[in-house]
């Protein structure tokens, strides 16, 4: 279950590879511009705002996102993102932190732009930290005599679910794409106790609250915590720095 209200408690980061993924996008007239995986709509929002004569498409997989999204004036719909497929006036699609769920995505995008229109405009955005201390943290938790029997059935991601900048632009070249990829790692400075853990919490650890009861999930939260504290301490001025890395890839479909 996705809790809008823990996603959004660090909006700011959050937001800001949206916004440098989607300045790459130099569509000026669009017919149709579709989020895949619009969250909360916060962000949703903003393209409707730089692309008002537009028709705006909206879709998430959670229905506690798709409610959220409507609290924020967008008409999403409930659909996984394996499901979509573009309507022929399709100009701008948008999928920001939503493929590392998808096993095969490479697949799917390589479907996509060969259904997208001529000179339509493809833009992805995935987290590229998979092998940063706070997963390898998690992994080693979740893999632990304690832990593996009571997540056997979760739906863990694989610890390498994403490509580099240059494997999304081999698959979307191969489409006939003309691709900008490339990667950003983010110093992020968080606040509070324990942000790396709650940061986390909103995002890769969603399975494992999914599947422990209240009591398994207070359990595994204190014994990650300190795991977390240790490898990003708290600065002196109470502050901690978490490095996130991000991989971004635009593409535009022949023709015009």
């Amino acid at each position: 279950m996705w809790d809008p209200v823990k996603y959004l408690a660090f909006d700011d980061e959050r937001s800001r590879p949206f916004f440098e993924l989607v300045a790459r996008v130099r569509a000026d007239a669009p017919r149709r511009v579709v989020d895949l995986g619009c969250g909360p709509g916060n962000l949703t929002v903003t393209l409707r705002e730089r692309w008002p004569g537009a028709a705006l498409q909206a879709t998430d997989s959670s229905i506690e996102m798709v409610g959220a999204a409507k609290e924020n004036g967008i008409d999403a719909v409930l659909q996984d993102v394996r499901d979509w497929r573009p309507e022929p006036d399709t100009d701008v699609v948008v999928s920001n932190a939503v493929l590392q769920w998808v096993p095969g995505h490479p697949a799917l995008l390589t479907e996509w732009a060969k259904q997208l229109p001529p000179g339509a405009w493809l833009a992805i955005q995935v987290p590229g930290n998979f092998d940063a201390p706070s997963h390898l943290a998690i992994r080693e938790l979740t893999d632990s005599e304690r832990w593996r029997p009571a997540l056997a059935g979760a739906p863990l991601q694989h610890p390498r679910p994403v490509l580099d900048p240059a494997g999304y632009a081999q698959v979307l070249a191969a489409a006939g794409c003309t691709v900008d990829a490339w990667e950003t790692t983010y110093l992020q400075r968080l606040t509070g106790d324990d942000p790396v853990l709650e940061w986390v919490t909103g995002t890769a650890l969603r399975p494992v609250r999914d599947t422990l009861d209240e009591n398994e999930w207070q359990e595994f939260r204190a014994e990650l915590a300190p795991l977390l504290r240790a490898t990003y301490p708290r600065q002196v001025d109470g502050t901690t720095w978490l490095p996130f890395r991000r991989v971004f890839c635009v593409a535009q479909t022949p023709g015009t």
